[in-house]
């Protein structure tokens, strides 16, 4: 296997004026740490407007950063949401990024968590798929055409030469990011690698990695013409110790990821600077729900998180994404721990990954045919799904190229 290092940007309350300073330069010292250590990605979210959740609103700019620091790690965009940014705008920034980083990029792409999000870019929830699918078909041709127009659903674009282009031919490796663990089963249908939450046990690592790789040789369908990427990785809670109850106390706030969208899905949008999330994720986890562990952690010794990880291997996972920035966790912990993983676990699934590349061109090329195992035992959904159906057959014809959705037809909040 394969193993990345995750980044959202939390930054929990009380601030200071330096806070945010701090969490950039921090986070950047440790990504250049975990490419010395032999660490293989470094992903990086998108979000807007989401206070102490995250404050990864630019992640080109960080990624661009951490390139001039790093020599051998992928940078991985974990996602560029695709409904707030312009397709041209993303080709512009990935390409960049690209020459910059001497063709390291990974090119994740979503579509927005929450109508925090989403609705002041004059977007609506229930539309961000189309949205999405029609970003695609508009941008990838941009990596590898001179000259493009595009006259789509959502987007118009007259013609133009995108420049410059990607090191890298056609385009970096492209990911869908699955914070519905069915969406799993639809990057593989669009000829995408799949970014998503680990999995609870074995059986449905087995399940999800079986269904990804049927779907992706027996009925993929791309939106456009782009190179596939057969991948699957999956991001787990990460802090590594030397023994379980000090990973598990250096680690007490990881769940605060879960917690702090969660509330933005259900309750949000919030007036900003009202409501101190991280106090009331203190309340949170003295209730019964906040106290129980999903058992998906990788937080532990090196021993426990040894054995979770040849679950993950013997499913054939193809990457680890270890999220170790979360909560207040600090950073001598971070970097610790990563250090520790380096030493004493990532060194014995790094020498098997042949083995692994080997079983994944077996699968590709029929030789091997995995069993058809039903997910729905092994699935949950979040509140990031839209309840509503598209608005897709309301568009009109006179969109123009900048804007997607309908002007004027939102609320600002």
């Amino acid at each position: 296997m394969k193993f990345g290092v995750f980044y959202e940007h939390q930054l929990p309350r009380p601030w200071t004026d330096s806070s945010e300073h701090l969490l950039m330069k921090q986070s950047l010292d440790q990504i250049a740490l975990a490419d010395q250590l032999g660490y293989d990605y470094a992903w990086e979210v998108e979000h807007h407007f989401l206070e102490e959740y995250s404050h990864s609103s630019a992640p080109e700019v960080f990624l661009a950063a951490a390139s001039q620091r790093t020599k051998n790690i992928r940078l991985g965009h974990g996602i560029i949401q695709l409904t707030t940014n312009h397709p041209a705008r993303v080709a512009e920034k990935v390409s960049t990024l690209d020459l910059v980083s001497d063709g390291r990029v990974e090119l994740g792409l979503g579509e927005g968590s929450s109508v925090t999000e989403l609705h002041p870019f004059n977007l609506r929830f229930r539309d961000k798929r189309d949205i999405w699918e029609d970003a695609v078909k508009c941008v990838l041709p941009m990596f590898y055409n001179h000259a493009w127009q595009y006259d789509g659903e959502y987007f118009k674009f007259p013609l133009r030469a995108v420049v410059p282009k990607p090191l890298q031919k056609p385009h970096p490796p492209l990911w869908v990011a699955c914070s519905q663990l069915d969406t799993i089963k639809y990057a593989a249908h669009r000829g995408m690698g799949a970014l998503s939450f680990k999995f609870v046990d074995l059986n449905a690592a087995n399940a999800w990695v079986n269904a990804y790789y049927n779907t992706f040789t027996r009925n993929q369908e791309k939106l456009a013409d782009y190179q596939s990427n057969p991948n699957i990785a999956v991001v787990g809670g990460f802090m590594c110790c030397e023994t379980d109850e000090e990973a598990w106390e250096k680690a007490d706030g990881w769940t605060f990821f879960q917690f702090a969208l969660q509330l933005y899905n259900k309750e949000g949008p919030f007036e900003p600077g009202t409501v101190n999330f991280w106090d009331k994720y203190q309340e949170w986890k003295q209730t019964p729900a906040g106290q129980k562990r999903s058992g998906s952690e990788l937080i532990g010794s090196p021993e426990t998180i040894r054995q979770k990880l040849l679950e993950l291997e013997a499913a054939n996972v193809d990457q680890v994404i270890l999220l170790n920035q979360a909560g207040k966790n600090t950073h001598k912990d971070i970097c610790d721990s990563l250090d520790l993983f380096a030493r004493e676990i990532m060194p014995e699934f790094h020498v098997r990954e042949d083995e692994h590349q080997q079983w994944k061109s077996a699968v590709l090329a029929g030789e091997i045919e995995l069993e058809d195992i039903d997910t729905d035992p092994f699935n949950f959904r979040t509140r990031q799904t839209p309840s509503q159906k598209s608005t897709k057959a309301e568009v009109k014809a006179d969109i123009v190229a900048g804007a997607v959705g309908r002007p004027g037809s939102l609320s600002t909040n």
